[in-house]
Protein backbone atom coordinates (compact mmCIF):
# COMPACT_ATOMS: atom_id res chain seq x y z
CA UNK A 1 0.00 0.00 0.00
CA UNK A 2 1.20 3.16 -1.28
CA UNK A 3 1.03 6.51 0.97
CA UNK A 4 -2.04 8.26 0.37
CA UNK A 5 -3.94 10.94 2.45
CA UNK A 6 -7.54 11.09 3.51
CA UNK A 7 -9.21 14.64 3.53
CA UNK A 8 -12.72 15.87 4.70
CA UNK A 9 -15.29 13.24 2.81
CA UNK A 10 -12.36 12.06 0.20
CA UNK A 11 -13.92 8.52 0.95
CA UNK A 12 -17.56 9.84 -0.04
CA UNK A 13 -17.19 12.42 -2.96
CA UNK A 14 -15.52 10.01 -5.42
CA UNK A 15 -18.36 6.97 -4.85
CA UNK A 16 -19.47 7.56 -8.31
CA UNK A 17 -16.43 6.94 -9.73
CA UNK A 18 -16.32 3.25 -8.43
CA UNK A 19 -19.77 2.59 -10.43
CA UNK A 20 -18.28 3.94 -13.45
CA UNK A 21 -14.94 1.74 -13.64
CA UNK A 22 -17.24 -1.11 -11.97
CA UNK A 23 -19.66 -0.38 -15.31
CA UNK A 24 -16.51 -0.72 -17.71
CA UNK A 25 -15.23 -3.80 -15.80
CA UNK A 26 -18.85 -5.35 -16.33
CA UNK A 27 -18.66 -4.20 -20.42
CA UNK A 28 -15.52 -5.85 -20.62
CA UNK A 29 -15.84 -8.84 -18.49
CA UNK A 30 -19.02 -9.42 -21.00
CA UNK A 31 -16.81 -9.17 -24.26
CA UNK A 32 -14.07 -11.86 -22.31
CA UNK A 33 -16.76 -14.02 -21.91
CA UNK A 34 -18.49 -13.75 -25.31
CA UNK A 35 -14.90 -14.25 -26.83
CA UNK A 36 -14.47 -17.42 -24.98
CA UNK A 37 -17.93 -19.26 -25.72
CA UNK A 38 -18.18 -18.10 -29.44
CA UNK A 39 -14.78 -18.24 -30.64
CA UNK A 40 -13.74 -21.67 -32.00
CA UNK A 41 -10.20 -21.23 -30.75
CA UNK A 42 -8.08 -19.77 -27.97
CA UNK A 43 -7.35 -15.80 -27.72
CA UNK A 44 -3.49 -16.71 -28.44
CA UNK A 45 -4.70 -18.39 -31.40
CA UNK A 46 -7.20 -16.13 -33.05
CA UNK A 47 -3.78 -13.56 -32.29
CA UNK A 48 -1.48 -15.54 -33.90
CA UNK A 49 -3.86 -15.86 -37.04
CA UNK A 50 -5.00 -12.64 -37.20
CA UNK A 51 -1.74 -10.27 -36.58
CA UNK A 52 1.41 -12.74 -35.91
CA UNK A 53 2.70 -14.53 -33.01
CA UNK A 54 4.57 -10.95 -31.66
CA UNK A 55 1.24 -9.52 -30.38
CA UNK A 56 0.37 -12.83 -28.52
CA UNK A 57 3.88 -12.82 -27.11
CA UNK A 58 3.16 -9.07 -26.11
CA UNK A 59 -0.10 -9.84 -24.68
CA UNK A 60 0.75 -13.10 -22.63
CA UNK A 61 4.42 -11.24 -21.26
CA UNK A 62 2.57 -8.29 -21.08
CA UNK A 63 -0.57 -9.61 -18.62
CA UNK A 64 2.15 -11.60 -16.75
CA UNK A 65 4.31 -9.06 -15.53
CA UNK A 66 1.18 -6.86 -14.63
CA UNK A 67 0.00 -10.25 -12.38
CA UNK A 68 3.59 -10.80 -10.91
CA UNK A 69 3.65 -7.26 -9.67
CA UNK A 70 0.20 -7.68 -8.42
CA UNK A 71 1.25 -11.28 -6.44
CA UNK A 72 3.99 -9.26 -4.70
CA UNK A 73 1.33 -7.07 -3.26
CA UNK A 74 -0.81 -9.53 -2.32
CA UNK A 75 2.23 -11.40 -0.27
CA UNK A 76 2.91 -8.43 1.36
CA UNK A 77 -0.87 -8.09 2.09
CA UNK A 78 -0.71 -11.59 4.05
CA UNK A 79 2.50 -10.31 5.45
CA UNK A 80 0.81 -6.82 6.85
CA UNK A 81 -1.72 -8.74 8.63
CA UNK A 82 0.20 -10.89 10.31
CA UNK A 83 2.68 -8.51 11.13
CA UNK A 84 -0.16 -6.48 12.62
CA UNK A 85 -0.03 -9.39 16.05
CA UNK A 86 3.10 -11.13 15.10
CA UNK A 87 6.82 -9.63 16.16
CA UNK A 88 8.83 -12.10 14.16
CA UNK A 89 9.82 -11.72 10.26
CA UNK A 90 11.59 -15.12 10.41
CA UNK A 91 8.01 -16.54 11.55
CA UNK A 92 5.83 -14.11 8.48
CA UNK A 93 8.19 -15.63 6.20
CA UNK A 94 7.57 -19.27 6.84
CA UNK A 95 4.10 -18.66 7.05
CA UNK A 96 4.35 -16.57 3.36
CA UNK A 97 6.04 -19.26 2.00
CA UNK A 98 3.88 -22.20 3.26
CA UNK A 99 0.64 -19.97 1.43
CA UNK A 100 2.25 -19.94 -1.31
CA UNK A 101 3.33 -23.28 -1.06
CA UNK A 102 -0.36 -24.43 -0.31
CA UNK A 103 -1.51 -22.28 -3.06
CA UNK A 104 0.97 -24.49 -5.63
CA UNK A 105 -0.52 -27.28 -4.69
CA UNK A 106 -3.97 -26.31 -5.53
CA UNK A 107 -2.33 -26.38 -9.10
CA UNK A 108 -1.32 -29.57 -9.42
CA UNK A 109 -3.49 -31.68 -6.61
CA UNK A 110 -7.45 -30.49 -7.87
CA UNK A 111 -8.32 -32.21 -10.85
CA UNK A 112 -11.53 -29.91 -10.92
CA UNK A 113 -9.64 -26.69 -10.18
CA UNK A 114 -12.00 -24.10 -11.26
CA UNK A 115 -14.75 -25.98 -9.07
CA UNK A 116 -12.30 -25.34 -5.75
CA UNK A 117 -11.31 -21.99 -6.53
CA UNK A 118 -14.96 -20.46 -6.43
CA UNK A 119 -15.58 -22.56 -3.34
CA UNK A 120 -12.38 -20.92 -1.67
CA UNK A 121 -12.85 -17.61 -3.53
CA UNK A 122 -16.52 -17.75 -1.85
CA UNK A 123 -15.50 -18.72 1.49
CA UNK A 124 -12.81 -15.92 1.34
CA UNK A 125 -15.27 -12.98 -0.14
CA UNK A 126 -17.74 -13.93 2.71
CA UNK A 127 -15.17 -13.15 5.43
CA UNK A 128 -13.80 -10.05 3.69
CA UNK A 129 -17.31 -8.34 2.89
CA UNK A 130 -18.28 -9.86 6.39
CA UNK A 131 -15.34 -8.04 8.04
CA UNK A 132 -15.41 -4.82 6.01
CA UNK A 133 -19.31 -4.22 6.89
CA UNK A 134 -18.40 -4.73 10.60
CA UNK A 135 -16.43 -1.95 10.65
CA UNK A 136 -18.32 0.01 8.62
CA UNK A 137 -21.47 -0.39 10.68
CA UNK A 138 -19.35 0.64 13.81
CA UNK A 139 -18.48 3.78 12.14
CA UNK A 140 -22.11 4.78 11.41
CA UNK A 141 -21.44 6.32 8.37
CA UNK A 142 -23.96 9.53 7.57
CA UNK A 143 -26.07 7.95 4.23
CA UNK A 144 -26.59 11.71 2.99
CA UNK A 145 -23.21 12.04 2.57
CA UNK A 146 -23.10 8.73 0.98
CA UNK A 147 -25.65 8.84 -1.50
CA UNK A 148 -24.03 12.73 -2.40
CA UNK A 149 -21.15 11.07 -3.54
CA UNK A 150 -22.71 9.09 -6.09
CA UNK A 151 -24.03 12.60 -8.08
CA UNK A 152 -21.05 13.05 -10.22
CA UNK A 153 -19.01 15.79 -9.22
CA UNK A 154 -15.39 17.43 -9.78
CA UNK A 155 -14.22 19.72 -7.14
CA UNK A 156 -11.09 20.35 -5.12
CA UNK A 157 -10.67 17.23 -3.45
CA UNK A 158 -11.68 15.03 -6.41
CA UNK A 159 -8.90 16.28 -9.43
CA UNK A 160 -8.71 14.06 -12.24
CA UNK A 161 -5.93 12.37 -10.69
CA UNK A 162 -7.46 11.04 -8.08
CA UNK A 163 -10.61 9.77 -10.22
CA UNK A 164 -7.93 7.94 -13.06
CA UNK A 165 -6.27 6.50 -9.77
CA UNK A 166 -9.80 5.13 -7.88
CA UNK A 167 -11.00 3.97 -11.63
CA UNK A 168 -7.54 1.46 -11.74
CA UNK A 169 -8.42 -0.04 -8.22
CA UNK A 170 -11.52 -1.55 -9.79
CA UNK A 171 -11.19 -1.70 -13.75
CA UNK A 172 -8.98 -5.24 -14.12
CA UNK A 173 -8.79 -5.10 -17.82
CA UNK A 174 -6.65 -8.28 -17.35
CA UNK A 175 -9.06 -10.05 -15.33
CA UNK A 176 -11.85 -9.11 -18.20
CA UNK A 177 -9.58 -10.91 -20.69
CA UNK A 178 -9.15 -13.89 -18.55
CA UNK A 179 -12.87 -14.47 -18.54
CA UNK A 180 -12.29 -15.96 -22.17
CA UNK A 181 -10.14 -18.65 -20.58
CA UNK A 182 -12.42 -19.30 -17.77
CA UNK A 183 -15.63 -19.57 -19.75
CA UNK A 184 -14.06 -21.82 -22.11
CA UNK A 185 -12.61 -24.16 -19.24
CA UNK A 186 -15.88 -24.40 -17.83
CA UNK A 187 -17.53 -25.65 -21.55
CA UNK A 188 -20.42 -22.71 -21.47
CA UNK A 189 -21.67 -23.08 -25.28
CA UNK A 190 -24.05 -19.79 -26.46
CA UNK A 191 -27.12 -20.83 -24.61
CA UNK A 192 -25.30 -20.53 -21.41
CA UNK A 193 -24.07 -16.77 -22.01
CA UNK A 194 -26.83 -14.97 -20.36
CA UNK A 195 -27.53 -16.55 -17.26
CA UNK A 196 -23.67 -17.22 -16.54
CA UNK A 197 -22.87 -13.54 -16.96
CA UNK A 198 -25.06 -13.03 -13.54
CA UNK A 199 -21.86 -14.95 -11.65
CA UNK A 200 -19.83 -12.72 -13.26
CA UNK A 201 -21.36 -9.21 -12.67
CA UNK A 202 -21.96 -10.41 -9.51
CA UNK A 203 -18.75 -10.27 -9.03
CA UNK A 204 -18.35 -7.10 -9.84
CA UNK A 205 -21.29 -5.65 -7.32
CA UNK A 206 -19.20 -7.43 -4.79
CA UNK A 207 -15.75 -5.57 -5.76
CA UNK A 208 -18.34 -2.83 -5.70
CA UNK A 209 -19.86 -3.26 -2.63
CA UNK A 210 -16.11 -4.13 -0.82
CA UNK A 211 -14.54 -0.47 -2.28
CA UNK A 212 -17.47 1.15 -1.47
CA UNK A 213 -16.98 0.07 2.17
CA UNK A 214 -13.67 0.36 2.43
CA UNK A 215 -14.04 4.49 1.15
CA UNK A 216 -16.78 4.91 3.40
CA UNK A 217 -14.79 3.38 6.11
CA UNK A 218 -11.58 5.99 5.81
CA UNK A 219 -14.19 9.15 5.23
CA UNK A 220 -16.18 8.36 8.65
CA UNK A 221 -13.30 6.91 10.72
CA UNK A 222 -10.01 8.25 9.36
CA UNK A 223 -10.82 11.56 9.01
CA UNK A 224 -10.09 14.04 12.12
CA UNK A 225 -9.89 17.53 10.86
CA UNK A 226 -6.75 17.38 9.20
CA UNK A 227 -5.31 15.06 5.64
CA UNK A 228 -4.37 11.42 7.93
CA UNK A 229 -1.20 9.65 5.90
CA UNK A 230 -1.51 6.08 5.28
CA UNK A 231 1.77 4.92 4.69
CA UNK A 232 1.22 1.17 5.26
CA UNK A 233 -2.07 -0.97 6.06
CA UNK A 234 -0.81 -1.52 10.45
CA UNK A 235 -1.49 2.34 10.28
CA UNK A 236 -4.74 1.75 8.84
CA UNK A 237 -5.80 -0.89 11.22
CA UNK A 238 -3.74 1.36 14.42
CA UNK A 239 -6.32 3.93 13.22
CA UNK A 240 -8.81 1.78 13.62
CA UNK A 241 -7.73 0.37 16.93
CA UNK A 242 -8.06 3.68 18.23
CA UNK A 243 -11.34 4.46 18.12
CA UNK A 244 -13.11 1.04 18.23
CA UNK A 245 -10.49 -0.68 20.11
CA UNK A 246 -8.28 -4.29 19.46
CA UNK A 247 -11.91 -5.86 18.39
CA UNK A 248 -11.75 -3.13 14.82
CA UNK A 249 -7.81 -4.12 14.59
CA UNK A 250 -8.29 -7.95 14.14
CA UNK A 251 -11.65 -7.74 12.00
CA UNK A 252 -9.39 -5.14 9.75
CA UNK A 253 -6.52 -7.69 9.30
CA UNK A 254 -8.84 -10.62 8.70
CA UNK A 255 -10.12 -9.00 6.28
CA UNK A 256 -7.08 -8.09 4.74
CA UNK A 257 -5.62 -11.14 4.94
CA UNK A 258 -9.06 -12.77 3.38
CA UNK A 259 -8.43 -9.98 0.31
CA UNK A 260 -4.75 -10.74 -0.13
CA UNK A 261 -5.30 -14.54 -0.26
CA UNK A 262 -8.16 -14.78 -1.98
CA UNK A 263 -6.54 -13.24 -5.31
CA UNK A 264 -3.11 -15.15 -4.53
CA UNK A 265 -3.89 -17.95 -7.23
CA UNK A 266 -6.63 -16.06 -9.37
CA UNK A 267 -4.13 -13.30 -9.89
CA UNK A 268 -1.42 -15.92 -10.84
CA UNK A 269 -3.71 -17.83 -12.78
CA UNK A 270 -4.58 -14.74 -15.00
CA UNK A 271 -1.06 -13.79 -15.60
CA UNK A 272 0.24 -17.98 -16.13
CA UNK A 273 -2.70 -18.87 -18.40
CA UNK A 274 -2.91 -15.66 -20.37
CA UNK A 275 1.14 -15.99 -20.68
CA UNK A 276 1.28 -19.67 -21.70
CA UNK A 277 -1.65 -19.13 -24.45
CA UNK A 278 0.82 -16.07 -25.46
CA UNK A 279 3.75 -18.19 -25.74
CA UNK A 280 1.93 -21.34 -27.52
CA UNK A 281 2.38 -23.58 -24.08
CA UNK A 282 -1.17 -24.50 -23.86
CA UNK A 283 -4.83 -22.41 -22.30
CA UNK A 284 -6.08 -25.12 -20.52
CA UNK A 285 -5.92 -26.72 -16.74
CA UNK A 286 -4.73 -30.12 -18.50
CA UNK A 287 -1.99 -28.15 -20.24
CA UNK A 288 1.55 -28.25 -18.24
CA UNK A 289 2.48 -24.46 -19.73
CA UNK A 290 -0.16 -22.58 -18.04
CA UNK A 291 0.23 -24.45 -14.60
CA UNK A 292 4.16 -23.46 -14.85
CA UNK A 293 3.95 -19.81 -15.64
CA UNK A 294 1.51 -19.59 -12.81
CA UNK A 295 3.71 -21.25 -10.50
CA UNK A 296 6.26 -18.62 -11.89
CA UNK A 297 3.81 -15.83 -10.94
CA UNK A 298 3.49 -16.95 -7.89
CA UNK A 299 7.13 -17.58 -6.99
CA UNK A 300 8.13 -14.04 -8.21
CA UNK A 301 5.08 -12.69 -5.95
CA UNK A 302 6.31 -14.40 -3.32
CA UNK A 303 10.38 -13.81 -3.55
CA UNK A 304 9.76 -10.16 -3.60
CA UNK A 305 7.67 -10.50 -0.40
CA UNK A 306 9.86 -12.65 1.67
CA UNK A 307 12.24 -9.85 0.60
CA UNK A 308 10.49 -7.11 1.44
CA UNK A 309 9.57 -8.96 5.32
CA UNK A 310 13.41 -10.46 5.70
CA UNK A 311 15.45 -8.42 4.63
CA UNK A 312 13.87 -4.71 3.98
CA UNK A 313 13.90 -4.91 0.17
CA UNK A 314 12.39 -1.52 -1.21
CA UNK A 315 9.93 -2.28 -3.51
CA UNK A 316 10.26 0.66 -5.78
CA UNK A 317 12.01 0.07 -8.53
CA UNK A 318 9.58 -3.50 -8.94
CA UNK A 319 6.92 -0.72 -9.18
CA UNK A 320 8.79 1.49 -11.40
CA UNK A 321 9.00 -1.84 -13.46
CA UNK A 322 5.44 -2.80 -13.18
CA UNK A 323 4.12 0.75 -14.25
CA UNK A 324 5.85 0.67 -17.11
CA UNK A 325 4.99 -2.50 -18.53
CA UNK A 326 1.18 -1.53 -17.35
CA UNK A 327 1.71 2.09 -19.56
CA UNK A 328 1.57 -0.70 -22.64
CA UNK A 329 -0.35 -3.75 -21.39
CA UNK A 330 -3.38 -2.42 -20.30
CA UNK A 331 -4.51 -0.47 -23.13
CA UNK A 332 -2.87 -3.16 -25.41
CA UNK A 333 -4.99 -5.62 -23.78
CA UNK A 334 -8.36 -3.97 -23.49
CA UNK A 335 -7.72 -2.94 -27.97
CA UNK A 336 -6.87 -6.48 -28.55
CA UNK A 337 -10.56 -7.97 -26.77
CA UNK A 338 -12.56 -4.81 -28.01
CA UNK A 339 -10.99 -5.84 -31.44
CA UNK A 340 -11.42 -9.40 -31.40
CA UNK A 341 -14.97 -9.44 -30.38
CA UNK A 342 -15.76 -6.56 -32.85
CA UNK A 343 -14.37 -9.10 -35.70
CA UNK A 344 -16.78 -11.11 -37.90
CA UNK A 345 -14.74 -13.44 -38.54
CA UNK A 346 -14.10 -13.87 -35.46
CA UNK A 347 -17.36 -13.89 -33.74
CA UNK A 348 -20.20 -14.29 -36.46
CA UNK A 349 -23.52 -13.38 -35.55
CA UNK A 350 -22.78 -12.15 -32.17
CA UNK A 351 -20.40 -9.31 -33.16
CA UNK A 352 -20.08 -6.25 -31.27
CA UNK A 353 -22.47 -3.68 -32.31
CA UNK A 354 -22.05 0.00 -32.72
CA UNK A 355 -22.96 0.83 -29.30
CA UNK A 356 -21.06 -2.08 -27.11
CA UNK A 357 -18.20 -0.90 -29.58
CA UNK A 358 -18.83 3.21 -28.87
CA UNK A 359 -18.74 2.28 -25.26
CA UNK A 360 -15.77 -0.09 -25.14
CA UNK A 361 -14.25 2.70 -26.91
CA UNK A 362 -14.70 4.35 -23.64
CA UNK A 363 -13.43 2.04 -21.69
CA UNK A 364 -10.58 1.93 -23.30
CA UNK A 365 -9.89 6.01 -23.67
CA UNK A 366 -9.90 5.39 -19.92
CA UNK A 367 -7.15 3.06 -19.88
CA UNK A 368 -4.89 5.05 -22.33
CA UNK A 369 -5.64 8.04 -19.92
CA UNK A 370 -4.96 6.36 -16.91
CA UNK A 371 -1.40 5.20 -18.73
CA UNK A 372 -0.55 8.46 -19.67
CA UNK A 373 -1.17 9.42 -15.74
CA UNK A 374 1.30 7.06 -14.86
CA UNK A 375 3.86 7.93 -17.91
CA UNK A 376 3.45 11.61 -17.48
CA UNK A 377 3.24 11.91 -13.19
CA UNK A 378 3.54 8.44 -11.57
CA UNK A 379 6.61 6.79 -13.10
CA UNK A 380 8.91 10.50 -12.92
CA UNK A 381 7.98 10.98 -9.63
CA UNK A 382 8.40 7.67 -7.99
CA UNK A 383 11.93 7.40 -9.94
CA UNK A 384 13.07 10.76 -8.57
CA UNK A 385 11.53 10.01 -5.26
CA UNK A 386 13.48 6.51 -5.70
CA UNK A 387 16.96 8.69 -6.92
CA UNK A 388 17.04 11.11 -3.84
CA UNK A 389 16.58 7.91 -1.86
CA UNK A 390 19.87 6.54 -3.20
CA UNK A 391 21.52 9.67 -2.77
CA UNK A 392 20.70 10.43 0.55
CA UNK A 393 21.99 6.72 1.70
CA UNK A 394 24.97 7.54 -0.01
Amino acid sequence: MTSSKIGANDGYSMLWVVVASVACMMLFMTLGAKLGVVAAEAPGDLIRKKAGRWLAVAVGLGVFFISAAFQSGNNIGVAAAFDAFVDSPALITLLIIGFNALAISFLFVFRNLYQMLEKLMAAFVGVMLLCFAINLVRLKPSLLAMSRGFVPSVGESTDMMSILALIGTTFVITAAFYQAYLVRQKGWKVADLRSGLVDARIGSIIMFLITVMLMSTAAAGLYTGQPVSLNDPIEVADALANTFGPTAKIIFCVGLFSAAYSSFLVNSMIGGFIAADGLGLGSTTSDRGPKLMTTAALLCGMLVGVAVVQFGFDRTPTIIAAQAVTVIAAPLVAGVLLWLTSSRDVMGDHVNRPGTIAAGLVGLTLLVAMAGKTAVVDLPSKIDSYLQSLEIRR
